[in-house]
Order: C-alpha cells, then structure tokens, then sequence
C-alpha cells in the first residue's frame, strides 16, 4: 500500500453517524426531523454535512485529532440545537456551519488561553535554591537580632560597633565613653553568649 492510499485525508466516523440507508429530502427537512428526535434523519444529516463541517473545522483547527474532537461536539450541538434551526432564515448547511466555526474557534481560543497560562507560569517561575537562600538569609538575620537582644546593653553596643561598624577595640571605648579594658571584656562575655544563642537554635 503505498502513502497516498494510507494519508489521511478527512474525517474517520463520527459516534453517532452510523453509515447505512440515509432517506431522502433536504438538509432542511431532515433538520427539522433531527428536531423530533428523528435518528434516522440525524444520520442523514451525519452523511450528507460531515465532510463539508469537517473542512471548515479543518480551516481553523490545524491538529487533525483535535479537529476530530471538535467535531464530535459540532455534531452533539447540532442534534441538541436542531429545534431552534428556523428553515426560512437561511440554509441547513450554513447553520450547521456556522456551529462548526465557532466551535471550531472555541477549541483554538482555549488552546491559546492554555499555552498562555502555562508561559506566565514559567515566566514568574523561581529556582528552588534561590527561595532557599533568600528563606535562610531571613532566618539566620532574626536569629541574631532575637540572640542580640538577649546582650546587656554594653554587649549589644561593643559587639554590633567592632562586628558589623567596623570599628576598633578603640574606636569603640572612644564612641561609648568606657575603658578599652571592659569594651574587650563585654565584647568577650558578648561574643560567647551569641555563640551559645545561636548554638541552641
């Protein structure tokens, strides 16, 4: 069997279209049928509508088994709306069309809202490890401000000048007016009270 004859070249049976005698009369008529829940005519309409509806869903939708789908639900909507078709404003086959379109539309609008979603969601996406550290870096600044507080006020004052002022043993007696003999002493008791702190979280 060669390629042409394997291509795919239009729609495979639809459920409910079942292939066998079809009666006559217009799509018109047949509707109308389809209307009083005439299977009969339904599978008429199957027959005679299938490949031209299948086309202009084929126009919008470019994935043939999507297209498919979408048919299935042109076909289901067509059987349940027959009652409201009106005969004299306009053909069968252009408002079974016209079912097939906006369906046909419905189906790429929700694939575009889909891919869309999916975008935004990879857009505001954050590694792991950079949550992690930027979680960790907020822990650790709490844990030494609540460690911190637990220092005598000298403490707290000598420690935070020296470690994160840059300041001398010096410069630090200078700033807080004391001896350079208890600024090292506090640093001292200071600096092993933090370590227990932070030691026991």
């Amino acid at each position: 069997m060669t390629d042409v004859e394997t291509r795919d070249t239009g729609p495979r049976p639809v459920a409910g279209c079942a292939a066998g005698q079809a009666p006559g009369g217009s799509l018109e008529t047949l509707l109308v049928g389809v209307a009083h829940g005439d299977t009969a005519a339904f599978e008429a309409v199957c027959a005679r509508a299938t490949a031209t509806l299948f086309g202009v869903v084929r126009a919008v939708v470019r994935d043939a088994s999507q297209a498919e789908e979408v048919m299935q639900e042109v076909l289901l909507e067509a059987w349940r709306a027959a009652p409201r078709f009106e005969p004299g404003r306009g053909s069968a086959l252009a408002w079974l069309a016209t079912i097939a379109h906006r369906r046909a539309v419905d189906r790429v609008r929700a694939e575009h809202r889909s891919a869309e979603r999916e975008r935004r969601a990879a857009c505001y996406a954050v590694p792991y490890d950079e949550v992690a550290e930027t979680v960790q870096v907020r822990l650790d600044q709490q844990r030494l401000r609540r460690c911190l507080g637990s220092l005598t006020r000298l403490q707290c004052e000598s420690v935070t000048l020296a470690y994160y002022g840059g300041y001398t043993v010096r410069e630090v007696a200078a700033r807080l007016g004391v001896p350079e003999g208890t600024v090292k002493t506090r640093m001292r008791d200071g600096l092993i009270r933090l370590r227990d702190c932070l030691g026991a979280d």
